[in-house]
């Protein structure tokens, strides 16, 4: 049999309703302190018929911090507020995950505690402006993360780990991507250091390896995902040789037995790709997540062929709380409006209608 979008699966040990997962999306809803807000808990509510939802990214710590009004996992009311949302979306019978992330350089003094430089694995500034509650500011030179601070920052993974289970999650995903902390140590573009975490790619792996140890201990290897870009030039990134490094890289992954691999295929910014992205699922071996640019046909293509587990879907489940069943019975889409994907309230976050109507025929 063919598997499809539509078919259940078996992520470990939780069964999903179907392939679809909802992608993790920064909206900028929660409140100054990093809380989760009642519009964030409908808004995930809404879209519980995902096969997965990965929730957007929360912060591990009050250093991690790079963009105004997005959630933490860090307090003791992060926990409380995270909980109301991770109820209301297994009452509709959902699944969720979420995404640890430390922001790194891609941060701003005015984000940081006592306004201090934000850390890196070298120091080298990204291009363009940061996202301040004072508008958009030039990014700073980072601070080169220290030896022995790396073991204080892998401590607030695990931590951060630690309330996510508190919370009430189905499992974690370790943000490795989109030029954020731990993709600025993976990739050769921003990690310039000559000690342990730098040079070759094993060496620029080992923050990860270390936080995938640590967030072990609080969750089964089977309960953690990990998010990966490969050639996603977003943040200023780059890398000499992809498809070599992160064929290392997710083969290392693989050998963990880790809920799956998250990948967004390519650039943001561009359709070619160089890099050969059935070449590293199979190197992974475990369960793969495809994203980037998928509609319903190429999503079912991808599932059909093999070259993917499930597929990640961001835009169109912003734009439709009821994706699912709209793609089942090819019923037409809400588009989504990008003047309200950051900040504010319900506009085009939890004000885009269910269809109503009824379908002309199923798919």
């Amino acid at each position: 049999m063919i598997a499809d979008l539509f078919n259940t699966f078996q992520l470990g040990d939780l069964p999903l309703s179907n392939r679809m997962v909802m992608a993790p999306m920064t909206r900028n809803r929660a409140d100054g302190e990093g809380n989760v807000t009642p519009v964030m808990v409908l808004h995930y509510q809404q879209r519980a018929s995902a096969g997965l939802i990965i929730a957007e990214s929360a912060t591990v710590s009050p250093e991690a911090v790079g963009y105004p009004f997005t959630p933490g996992v860090f307090t003791d009311t992060h926990v409380s507020s995270w909980l109301r949302l991770t109820n209301a979306v297994h009452s509709a019978g959902g699944r969720i995950f979420v995404q640890l992330q430390h922001c790194g350089r891609i941060s701003h003094p005015s984000l940081q505690p006592r306004e201090a430089v934000p850390v890196a694995p070298s120091p080298v500034r990204p291009s363009g402006k940061a996202v301040t509650y004072a508008g958009m500011q030039d990014f700073v030179t980072p601070r080169e993360l220290m030896l022995q601070e790396i073991t204080g920052l892998v401590a607030q993974f695990r931590h951060a780990a630690e309330l996510a289970k508190r919370a009430g999650f189905d499992g974690v995903e370790i943000h490795g991507a989109n030029g954020y902390l731990i993709d600025q140590f993976l990739r050769d573009g921003s990690n310039r250091r000559s000690d342990a975490y730098g040079g070759n790619v094993g060496n620029r792996m080992r923050l990860l390896n270390e936080i995938l140890a640590a967030v072990s201990e609080v969750w089964p290897a089977g309960r953690i995902g990990v998010r990966l870009t490969p050639e996603n030039s977003f943040n200023s990134m780059g890398d000499s040789d992809p498809q070599a490094h992160f064929e290392y890289i997710v083969r290392e992954l693989g050998a963990r037995g880790l809920a799956y691999v998250h990948v967004l295929q390519g650039d943001m910014s561009k359709k070619s790709s160089a890099v050969d992205y059935r070449a590293l699922r199979s190197c992974f071996g475990g369960t793969y997540i495809a994203n980037n640019g998928y509609d319903l046909d190429l999503a079912r293509q991808a599932i059909a062929n093999g070259d993917a587990d499930l597929v990640a879907f961001g835009l169109p489940f912003l734009a439709n709380p009821d994706l699912v069943r709209r793609y089942r019975q090819g019923l037409p889409l809400n588009t989504a409006d990008p003047a309200t994907f950051y900040g504010g309230g319900d506009a085009g976050y939890t004000d885009y209608p269910f269809f109503t109507g009824e379908a002309a025929s199923a798919a």
